[in-house]
């Protein structure tokens, strides 16, 4: 008889009990950090969160030509697009590859310096701090008392260019912030421009500086190499991989010099397609690390698997 009672008194417990509200949406997202060995050298990619950025009225092509590969791609405009960094630990240095925005672009980005520390960094540990080019998505976060330590290098050809006073006060509060940003590194003695060659400029042992000139007067890729693997770090060879990666010729209205940097970008892709290398990319998909192969005219962008042994 008892075993009969308690079933039917628990069914009208659980028909009488309140129903439980479905619980808030809780939005963001986890910390923007991911790693990839390279030989005897830790690679981690660092968040700096998105730009939504107009690239159909950006890329140099007609707007329809966009469009149609955004929509093949299940994308639209604006396009939200990663902002990466990257920081190579060679195991006696340190390097961070860029730096982000520092909040220069609004709120959806600025976030390297809080993912650095996520990834069990800290700042201080930053032996070099690397610019492709001196776009304010690439140096706004190079902040001499934020990084205590390191000392800052840019191609030479990129710091005259932009540090010129008549730059300066032609760019306005943004250049203004960023020849700020490399005076407080110079006035401790640590920015160390370098002379681009075509051979490679050692940062330190196993990371390089290579020109690939023509988005910006000194744009330049890095490249780190150990026990026969080999990682190079795109600033602005890349912006839309939708429409860049099948057609690598279109440029983009933030070139200073489209007709340079065209077969930059060029060889560059047909370089890593080659050699099969990974590259690491800041405006591709967070992490932004990858393999190319070519297809037809232009390539397929193969991402780095994910791994949980990293």
């Amino acid at each position: 008889m008892l075993q009969r009672l308690i079933p039917a008194a628990l069914a009208l417990a659980l028909a009488s009990a309140p129903a439980l509200a479905a619980g808030p949406q809780l939005k963001g997202q986890a910390p923007g950090w991911y790693r990839v060995q390279l030989g005897d050298f830790e690679i981690t990619a660092l968040s700096d969160g998105v730009l939504h950025l107009p690239v159909d009225k950006l890329l140099q092509q007609p707007p329809a030509n966009t469009l149609r590969a955004l929509q093949h791609a299940y994308l639209g405009v604006p396009l939200e697009t990663s902002v990466n960094a990257y920081l190579v630990n060679t195991g006696s240095k340190v390097v961070l590859v860029d730096t982000g925005t520092a909040g220069l672009f609004g709120p959806t980005a600025g976030r390297v310096l809080a993912n650095l520390q996520a990834a069990g960094y800290k700042p201080e540990q930053v032996d070099e701090i690397v610019i492709t080019h001196m776009h304010g998505d690439h140096i706004g976060g190079a902040s001499a008392s934020a990084f205590p330590n390191a000392v800052l290098r840019i191609d030479k050809r990129d710091s005259d260019h932009w540090l010129a006073a008549e730059q300066v006060a032609k760019g306005g509060d943004g250049a203004k912030a960023i020849a700020a940003l490399v005076k407080a590194f110079a006035d401790t003695g640590r920015f160390k421009p370098f002379d681009g060659s075509k051979d490679g400029v050692e940062i330190v042992p196993g990371v390089k500086a290579f020109p690939a000139y023509g988005h910006t007067p000194g744009h330049s890729n890095f490249v780190a190499e150990s026990k026969g693997q080999k990682m190079m770090f795109w600033g602005d060879l890349m912006h839309v991989a939708a429409v860049q990666f099948p057609d690598p010729s279109v440029t983009i209205q933030f070139d200073s010099d489209p007709a340079t940097a065209r077969p930059a970008r060029e060889a560059a892709y047909a370089a890593a397609a080659r050699d099969g290398y990974f590259v690491a990319v800041t405006h591709v998909s967070f992490p932004g690390i990858g393999r190319l192969r070519a297809d037809g005219k232009g390539y397929d962008w193969l991402p780095v698997n994910y791994s949980a042994n990293r």
